[in-house]
């Protein structure tokens, strides 16, 4: 018997804003992983030559999945406190 499933569709990712140097991820958050989401942004900001900014609360805990992405990234991804 033959799935009457589509196929899978690629995913994509949208920035909360985006600069000519800058690509933002706005998160309001206690915890932020690295996710499909910041990845995907993360590949884009790179592929484009510029920057991903996770824009978090001060007390926001980055888990270690993406703080290793930022490490193996240091040029491409940082972290700004909202104000």
């Amino acid at each position: 018997m033959e799935s009457s499933h589509p196929p899978p569709r690629p995913r994509g990712s949208r920035a909360d804003a985006e600069t000519s140097d800058g690509i933002y991820l706005i998160k309001n958050v206690a915890r932020l992983h690295a996710t499909y989401q910041v990845r995907l942004l993360a590949f884009a900001a790179r592929e484009r030559g510029q920057r991903l900014v996770l824009v978090v609360p001060p007390s926001c805990q980055f888990e270690s999945g993406l703080r290793a992405l930022m490490e193996s990234q240091p040029e491409t991804i940082r972290r700004e406190d909202l104000a």
